[in-house]
């Protein structure tokens, strides 16, 4: 954990782990707080919300159950971890794309990371790079920023 690995077995391990401190409530899904009204907004729009995280995707679903806003879990169509491939490889948001049966410029990725903005780019997918801090900067990525999900899909 200390190394920040992203390998699929540890995860899940985290997940699991995770699961006993979701349940007991020692844990809490903590989100920035634009992320609530972003996903209503958005479902309201009829867009579709997938998350693609290097967390197990047990550990996503109990970080979006136990928010402190609520179970955001209706909002948010699937998840994805890194069985689906790894975040820096464009051909994990290719088998995204797939699966969602969309063509990749129809979908729009969110990170803030640059690598993973990278490998989205690289698969056709449209991209904003989060920079919530204002220190990122786009650099070569030919992304747009943005600072809040306010700024994605306004009404």
């Amino acid at each position: 954990m200390r190394k920040d690995s992203k390998c699929t077995a540890l995860k899940s391990l985290q997940g699991k782990i995770w699961q006993k401190g979701y349940a007991g409530g020692e844990l809490r899904g903590q989100l920035y707080p634009d992320v609530p009204p972003a996903l209503e907004r958005w479902q309201k729009q009829k867009r579709e919300i997938c998350i693609y995280s290097s967390g197990s995707v047990l550990a996503q679903r109990l970080l979006f159950q136990t928010t402190t806003f609520g179970d955001l879990t209706g909002y948010i169509r699937d998840f994805f971890d890194t069985r689906i491939g790894e975040k820096a490889e464009s051909e994990s948001y290719k088998r995204i794309s797939a699966l969602l049966d969309r063509a990749p410029r129809e979908v729009l990725f969110l990170s803030d990371a640059a690598k993973e903005i990278e490998a989205a780019n690289a698969a056709g997918f449209s991209t904003a790079l989060c920079d919530r801090s204002g220190k990122l900067g786009a650099g070569k990525l030919g992304s747009r920023v943005i600072r809040t999900f306010d700024e994605v899909f306004p009404f």
